[in-house]
């Protein structure tokens, strides 16, 4: 079983081929959910929480339940993991003998990654420094429900780039056809790590795509399909640095005439929780080009996709 079994960490694992069957399998059960009211009958997913969460947490539940399944929600602060009192290694054994699958929203990918290394049962990353694949694959089958394709749209990320949601953009948009352009401030802080730069650099050759990045947010826009952008106090930033970071950020903030510099059938796109007044404007994030809430609850669709893959249901 070790060795058959698929964990679902970061979307560089997979091929174009798999993740747009996952999109497909997403679209299919938004469409018809009853058709797999009882693919879960019988199974029991237990949800880790370290970072807080609102989308993830009820996203993962309601998938269950509506697929005849069972959750088990465990704060890892309240774990002898969480304490330092357990090993990873150990905790992923244990697990394995109590549920069939797992969840985990934690900061560190480098103990998510460990943790799937010594469980048997499929792991699934609901955000960790690393990376946010859930979100950012249900954010590929909105932009396919309102694109109807993904081949050859250009996706521009504006604002702070040095973030687990960029990172998995960087990894999925190439392999799917997706040009990327991403606008932020001068600086290592609001950039993309050197290595994860160079890494999706290379993707997007291989893929025929394309991939920049600007320092100017009227420029990174331009011709652009889908504009994203997402918090600047991100859950890793103490409060102490917000009228910092919200000054160096403000020319980056989506507005109604930043909007204006994309296409003509553009839309907009935040994973939530929003600020409007910084990162974007209410009229913007509640307005024409807004799929936000789309966004949010093709959360559920995709991840019932995600489980059913992973438990080997298609």
């Amino acid at each position: 079983m070790k060795e058959s079994k698929k964990d679902f960490l970061s979307l560089q694992s997979f091929s174009k081929a798999e993740l747009l069957e996952m999109i497909r399998m997403g679209l299919r059960v938004k469409d018809a959910p009853e058709s797999y009211s009882e693919e879960c009958t019988d199974k029991t997913l237990l949800l880790i929480f370290q970072a807080p969460s609102l989308r993830t947490r009820l996203s993962f539940e309601q998938a269950m339940l509506q697929m005849n399944g069972e959750t088990i929600y465990y704060p890892l602060d309240q774990s002898p993991w969480g304490k330092g009192k357990e090993s990873i290694e150990d905790v992923g054994k244990v697990i394995s003998r109590y549920v069939n699958v797992v969840m985990a929203r934690i900061f560190s990918h480098e103990d998510l990654v460990k943790l799937a290394e010594y469980a048997t049962i499929p792991v699934i990353n609901g955000l960790t420094n690393g990376g946010h694949p859930c979100q950012v694959l249900g954010d590929l089958m909105t932009i396919t429900e309102k694109k109807e394709k993904l081949d050859r749209l250009q996706l521009t990320y504006v604002g702070d780039c040095n973030n687990n949601l960029t990172f998995s953009l960087l990894e999925a948009c190439p392999i799917v056809g997706m040009d990327v352009v991403l606008g932020c401030p001068q600086g290592k802080e609001f950039k993309v790590p050197e290595k994860l730069w160079s890494q999706a650099l290379q993707t997007a050759r291989k893929n025929g795509t394309k991939m920049e990045m600007h320092h100017d947010a009227a420029a990174a826009i331009r011709n652009a399909d889908v504009v994203y952008t997402d918090s600047w106090m991100s859950y890793r930033v103490p409060e102490s640095e917000r009228a910092r970071r919200v000054k160096i950020l403000k020319p980056f903030q989506v507005n109604e005439k930043l909007m204006q510099r994309a296409a003509k059938d553009a839309i907009f796109m935040h994973c939530l929780p929003a600020l409007r007044g910084n990162e974007v404007t209410p009229g913007v994030i509640d307005g024409r080009w807004s799929v936000v809430f789309d966004q949010a609850e093709n959360r559920m669709h995709i991840q019932k996709a995600i489980l059913l893959k992973l438990l080997g249901k298609y």
